[in-house]
């Protein structure tokens, strides 16, 4: 008996080596396919999009933590993205540090600013909360406008200088870019993933489903939303910052209503509430329009069409509703008996 006991668990152990040995080895190829595409010849245009993919991957995932995973639904994220923006614009001209200290500090400009828009819309929820955020977003391109002396307005910014790493400048053409764009998307999917995996994470998933149940539980449900609000703003001034090193121009227009749209439609159309689904979904509506492009603007059209079938076939997202991770009740407590008992 016991030796069965112990040829059962050897068994386990090897199927669950197997199952990592196969998963560590699909992460290496990504790794290695990730490495050789800007080396590989591909047209210019696609490396770009390809960039602009992991961009998107970035901001996506910042807002998947507000509205995916905490249940608070913003529109207002392209304010975020332009704070972050021109922050490290503003710095880098001004006193010439290179893009790894700008970007920080455009980050944290905008977790501030996610602070203060936090803070004063702790008491709202649903319809209130996105006429906050949508408010909020307007704002920040109206005072970016207006405050001519500081962004130039209108004219924006240009001129904006390029990473350097290590006395390199990262450009398109020598794929610097596109290798730092995913180096960013790595740090900030390992970051969101520990986030969503820790009590605070399952704190957030129970404010989503129940605000009310799980204040009653003991979560400091006020607390948890700001912090959610300051991390997503922090990533967003993140993808911001090196939207505009990596375009080096940058105006007002560049952050408006559409740009939040466009975000938000990632993370449903991926599937709010997963890590993977930001990627498919980056992936799909940034290379649609270009895959598209030979029927001109009709393709805005069938874009459009795309994602009202989306919401009203599957309004969980591509990959929504996927999660493999079954609660485990705690050691010595039965649900069964509990509800009987009840």
């Amino acid at each position: 008996m016991k030796n069965k006991i112990i040829g059962n668990i050897n068994s386990l152990i090897n199927v669950i080596e197997k199952k990592k040995t196969v998963k560590y080895s699909v992460y290496a190829a990504a790794l290695l396919i990730m490495f050789l595409i800007p080396k590989i010849g591909l047209p210019m245009f696609m490396v770009r999009i390809l960039t602009m993919i992991g961009m998107y991957v970035i901001l996506s995932l910042s807002l998947n933590l507000i509205t995916g995973y905490t249940g608070q639904v913003s529109i207002g994220h392209a304010g975020f993205c332009a704070i972050g923006a021109y922050t490290s614009a503003l710095i880098s001209l001004n006193f010439g540090l290179n893009f790894f200290i700008t970007a920080l500090l455009g980050a944290l400009v905008a977790g501030i600013f996610g602070l203060l828009l936090g803070l004063p819309t702790l008491r709202l929820s649903g319809t209130y909360l996105t006429i906050a955020t949508l408010g909020f977003g307007e704002v920040i391109r109206m005072v970016i406008l207006n405050w001519e002396s500081l962004t130039n307005g209108p004219l924006g910014i240009t001129k904006i200088q390029r990473p350097v790493f290590f006395g390199i400048e990262l450009t398109s053409l020598n794929g610097g870019l596109f290798y730092l764009v995913w180096v960013l998307v790595f740090i900030t999917t390992v970051i969101i993933y520990r986030i969503i995996r820790s009590k605070m994470g399952r704190a957030l998933m129970a404010i989503r489903e129940d605000e009310l149940v799980a204040t009653l539980m003991g979560i400091k449900t006020t607390n948890l939303k700001v912090y959610a609000f300051i991390i997503s703003a922090f990533f967003a001034g993140l993808g911001g910052s090196f939207y505009a090193h990596m375009i080096r121009y940058i105006d007002p227009n560049t952050f408006t209503f559409d740009t939040s749209i466009m975000i938000i439609s990632i993370v449903i159309f991926g599937g709010m509430g997963t890590i993977r689904g930001m990627f498919l979904g980056s992936a799909l509506l940034i290379s649609f329009p270009e895959a598209l492009r030979f029927l001109q603007e009709y393709r805005f059209v069938v874009f459009g069409l795309i994602l009202v079938l989306m919401i009203r076939y599957r309004p969980q997202g591509i990959l929504g509703g996927q999660s493999k991770r079954d609660y485990k009740m705690p050691e010595g407590v039965n649900l069964d008996s509990i509800m009987k008992e009840g």
